[in-house]
């Protein structure tokens, strides 16, 4: 499997290489320069940036709202607790809530009973009483898929998402060789980005 993605994705580079080639001509490498370099990369990436850049920071305040599982629905739901805990096994919980759904899981903790099902629901009951309330759970149209991209595991998406991180580095560099003269790097350029490295030193000795 990894090897047919890594073939695909061979094969999307190399055209879009050709495409270039032949649309700008063979000077076009001849003539690259860092200010087309910055622009045409950030051209082509200015959607994810702006993908990636939303959902982290509502992945930075997801105790406060979460969107790929967000709550749409709430009701009361009641359960015989077993006195012999042993007994809550797999099979009873899934044939006693399988009006809600499809049993994918449970746990026990601190006097409560959750049980999770694939439909995106979630049963929370207290133990002494089998009393609890179930959540519905969805994702938020377009947010929560936003945030997809920043948490997936397929390793399509591994692999391009790491072209996407050394095409971020490219516009870094492109872009600190950009300016000229006095507020060029060497000028005012170099002590903003000391102060802007600064910060994420300063939380790395403090709190890591």
């Amino acid at each position: 499997m990894l090897f047919v993605v890594k073939t695909m994705l061979f094969t999307v580079f190399f055209l879009l290489f050709f495409f270039i080639y032949e649309f700008y001509g063979k000077l076009f490498f001849m003539k690259i320069t860092n200010r087309s370099l910055h622009r045409d990369i950030a051209y082509f990436y200015v959607g994810l940036i702006k993908a990636f850049s939303f959902s982290g920071i509502i992945l930075n305040h997801r105790q406060d709202w979460y969107p790929m599982d967000y709550t749409y629905e709430t009701k009361p739901f009641e359960i015989a607790i077993p006195e012999n805990e042993a007994a809550l096994t797999d099979e009873y919980l899934a044939n006693v809530t399988k009006e809600l759904g499809e049993y994918d899981g449970h746990r026990v903790r601190d006097g409560a009973l959750r049980v999770y099902f694939k439909e995106s629901a979630i049963l929370d009951t207290e133990m002494k009483t089998g009393k609890g309330t179930v959540e519905y759970k969805r994702k938020v149209p377009i947010v929560g898929h936003s945030m997809y991209l920043h948490k997936s595991t397929n390793s399509f998406w591994i692999w391009y998402s790491d072209i996407f991180g050394v095409a971020m580095l490219v516009i870094a560099v492109t872009g600190v060789l950009i300016p000229m003269g006095k507020k060029g790097f060497k000028g005012r350029g170099w002590k903003l980005a000391v102060a802007g490295m600064l910060f994420p030193i300063l939380f790395i000795l403090l709190f890591a």
